[in-house]
């Protein structure tokens, strides 16, 4: 089986790939590859410049950030079908706003940024469809934070005493 065909095949596996065109899927795979990882290797830095959006097809990811005064501080466990560097296809951010690492041996589907901007510019139903998602993701990804932010922030609740 070639490479292409790999990729196609494990996408058609992924929920948010189910209801895309095959046509659509397979352009998305001619510029994807399986990458498998094992715990500890880096997948990127925060602040390196864009090259890939990931999908996880099995093991976890973690995603961190630096943190002043805490170092770097764990925001985020990808499990499967979790997307990650999605903020590489955006088209301001030019550099990863965290870092990810694998933390148990497993699989992703490495996507090429470059070519996935120029398939979504070149084909606006794939475009839209892939951003579609995307939005998706990054509001998961913001309710996420907003509830770790109240968490941190919370002030306990004093219960009051009849005396």
């Amino acid at each position: 089986m070639n490479p292409t065909d790999e990729v196609f095949e494990q996408l058609q596996n992924i929920p948010w790939f189910q209801d895309l065109h095959p046509d659509h899927v397979r352009r998305f795979a001619e510029i994807s590859i399986l990458r498998h990882f094992k715990p500890g290797e880096v997948f990127f830095h925060e602040g390196d410049k864009q090259d890939f959006f990931y999908i996880v097809l099995s093991g976890r990811v973690a995603l961190d950030m630096f943190v002043p005064h805490h170092g770097k501080v764990r925001f985020y466990t990808c499990e499967q079908w979790d997307s990650f560097g999605w903020s590489s296809v955006t088209p301001v951010v030019r550099t990863r706003t965290a870092g990810a690492v694998g933390v148990m041996d497993g699989s992703v589907i490495a996507t090429d940024t470059v070519k996935l901007q120029a398939l979504c510019d070149h084909d606006h139903d794939i475009g839209y469809l892939f951003m579609r998602r995307m939005t998706n993701v990054i509001a998961s990804r913001l309710l996420v934070t907003r509830l770790q932010l109240l968490d941190m922030f919370a002030e306990p609740v004093e219960t009051k005493t009849d005396e």
